[in-house]
């Protein structure tokens, strides 16, 4: 490596290392209690999927082998995609390798500079990196905020207009009002995209997300993530014939990569029929939101306003957060700490996250580590 090339490294790293915010990989132990990853149904480890996944591999080959265009689009893709349809009441849906590919492809074959897009302030990286390689004007409104959305509608002379939102917004876990953006969208001759990835198989009837009893009308691009509730890996994205068909076409990061491995998608299967027959796992996940929350409140903890399994607990200063951490680690206990440039300065908090798996006495194992660290602070 040339020199110019190691300085300008060594020079990002002490930057971020002053700041005390350079991250590191840890490997997960299978023996701490995890509130930190986005299993919400628990189908990750169930036996069923497990099984599923492994005769698809077993069936189809370990890896598609190319890409769909070429000689990887499988039956047990074709499968899945039409039943990744069904569930989401929409006319088609398109697997995607990941949930950011398929916001990077959405919004790359989608814009242009003849387009404007409204996003959410808190929507994910992957939508604002999505904007940015389309060339399009991007304009962030306030965080769920109609007032602010339609000012910005009104004034747009752009010739397509595309609003954009996270469902469920993963770092504070509260909902977007899908009814309010769809009904300005409508208003404006926009069309809407909502990244369901945090609510599908969590909310809605049988498990369809936030944008249950919305259709394509209201929300015609819809994208979901297969690596949250339903446990596998992947993501799609559903809407009607002609923008499935437009994406095949023009969606790069669909077009120039190797299709999902075909023991995901058998797996992925099991898990969307789990998902639709088995309300009792949403219904214990519920719960326990409940429970936590109640427990939470008694407790004095600075909760955030979610209703999903995504329980922020609102710390402010970087210092607070990682000393709150490292309590955690601990007690084999596993949370996210969360800190800029993911969150805005000063919003750093603890990221917890709950399970249809986890037990009562698995969340007030949780409270009773949380507590402490509340006690044991300074006054």
């Amino acid at each position: 490596m040339s020199e110019a090339w190691q300085q300008r490294l060594a020079t990002a790293r002490d930057q971020r290392e002053r700041l005390q915010r350079w991250r590191s990989r840890r490997v997960a132990s299978h023996d701490a209690l995890d509130f930190a990853g986005n299993d919400y149904l628990g189908l990750a480890q169930d036996p069923r999927v497990q099984a599923a996944q492994a005769e698809g591999a077993k069936r189809f080959g370990a890896g598609a082998g190319a890409s769909h265009l070429v000689s990887g689009h499988l039956s047990i893709h074709d499968a899945l995609e039409a039943a990744l349809a069904e569930w989401t009441g929409r006319e088609r849906a398109l697997l995607f390798s990941t949930g950011y590919m398929a916001n990077l492809g959405v919004l790359q074959a989608l814009a242009d500079s003849h387009t404007a897009i409204f996003q959410d302030r808190l929507n994910h990286a992957s939508l604002l990196d999505g904007a940015a390689l389309s060339g399009a004007r991007s304009r962030r409104y306030h965080h769920r905020d109609g007032q602010d959305l339609a000012r910005l509608l009104a004034r747009s002379r752009a010739t397509h207009q595309l609003v954009v939102s996270d469902g469920v917004f993963s770092m504070d876990g509260d909902i977007a009002d899908i009814e309010q953006l769809a009904h300005l969208s409508q208003q404006h001759g926009a069309w809407l995209m909502i990244d369901d990835a945090h609510g599908l198989g969590v909310l809605g009837e049988n498990g369809a997300g936030c944008v249950a009893g919305f259709n394509s009308q209201q929300v015609p691009i819809l994208v979901g993530t297969l690596g949250k509730a339903l446990g596998t890996a992947g993501a799609f994205v559903a809407g009607d014939a002609a923008l499935i068909e437009h994406l095949i076409q023009f969606a790069r990061s669909y077009v120039y990569t190797t299709a999902q491995p075909p023991g995901i998608a058998a797996a992925t299967l099991e898990a969307l029929t789990i998902v639709q027959r088995e309300p009792e796992h949403r219904q214990r996940l519920a719960r326990h939101i409940d429970y936590f929350r109640q427990q939470a409140t008694a407790l004095g903890l600075p909760l955030g306003h979610s209703q999903t399994p995504i329980q922020p607990l609102l710390l402010g200063s970087e210092q607070r957060t990682m000393a709150w951490a490292a309590r955690f680690d601990k007690h084999n206990v596993q949370v996210g700490a969360i800190r800029p440039p993911t969150v805005a300065n000063g919003e750093a908090r603890l990221r917890i996250t709950l399970s249809a798996r986890h037990t009562q006495s698995d969340i007030d194992r949780l409270l009773d580590v949380a507590a402490t660290c509340l006690h044991e602070e300074p006054r």
